[in-house]
């Protein structure tokens, strides 16, 4: 049996090759989405927590609350 002229015939060089590459842009798709999406999870975390500490800060600078109130809360956010 020989090779025929259909688009499976090329072995390596016609369908291999171009299987390998196609499945390498899809794990290096794949990690570079896990990736954006990590960092954009830590941007979130960190922006609460910046909110957090600056909503603590206003209250204490309005008197809402004591600076042992404002240490014990700090120490809680960091």
């Amino acid at each position: 049996m020989g090779y025929g002229s259909g688009m499976m015939s090329g072995g390596w060089f016609g369908g291999g090759i171009f299987m390998l590459f196609g499945w390498a842009v899809v794990i290096i798709g794949g990690f570079f989405l896990i990736r954006m999406l990590m960092n954009q999870n830590r941007n979130n975390a960190r922006a609460t927590e910046n909110t957090a500490l600056e909503i603590l800060k206003e209250r204490y600078a309005r008197g809402e609350i004591s600076h042992e109130e404002f240490e014990k809360m700090k120490a809680n956010l960091l």
